[in-house]
């Protein structure tokens, strides 16, 4: 979880339409709680109708925000305004957050030679995956990167292993028996 203190906002408001020309807007200083989850991407991909984690679509700041605002755990106790009172720091602040990767797991990537996938990853890709591997669903509540790396080594730990070729088997069995001797003393 990400605890983001949004710092009291004083400034003018120009309302040139209007007699007066304008006023002053104020607001306290309030504390975000955060959480980059799955149940936070289900809420925004309900609202939007498209996937969250399409890297090849730009969201606008008004879906950024909006983000921000499903990731919110304590809606209860912030105005609506809170999110348009972010600073730059807030933002750098969350933005590296859901950059990290909250695990010490690291996966090599195999490099796919074949056809990139058209499927786009949405939650309920993510679900479907959470289902099929066993995964309880108390992890949607996880951190994302976090449980999208939780998924890919059940999906890597249940694939079967490559079986060795004639010549990979020839050598793992030269190299034992030559170890074996070694450890032996003896001669072959």
């Amino acid at each position: 979880m990400l605890r983001i203190i949004v710092p009291a906002v004083e400034r003018w408001i120009d309302d040139s339409n209007e007699i007066g020309g304008g006023h002053f807007y104020s607001s306290k200083e309030q504390v975000l709680l955060l959480e980059h989850s799955l149940i936070s991407v289900s809420k925004w991909e309900a609202k939007w109708h498209q996937p969250f984690l399409d890297d090849k679509k730009e969201k606008t700041l008004e879906q950024t925000l909006d983000y921000i605002r499903c990731m919110t755990l304590n809606t209860d106790e912030v105005t609506s305004d809170v999110y348009m009172n972010l600073s730059n720091n807030n933002i750098e602040d969350i933005k590296d957050y859901m950059d990290n990767s909250m695990t010490a797991t690291v996966i090599k990537e195999k490099q796919h030679t074949g056809p990139k996938s058209s499927e786009y990853l949405t939650n309920e890709v993510i679900y479907y995956q959470m289902i099929i591997l066993g995964i309880p669903f108390e992890c949607e509540n996880w951190h994302l990167n976090r449980l999208i790396t939780l998924i890919k080594v059940c999906a890597i730990k249940q694939t079967p292993q490559k079986k060795m070729s004639q010549k990979e088997l020839m050598d793992r069995n030269r190299n034992l028996n030559a170890s074996r001797k070694a450890a032996l003393h003896t001669r072959g």
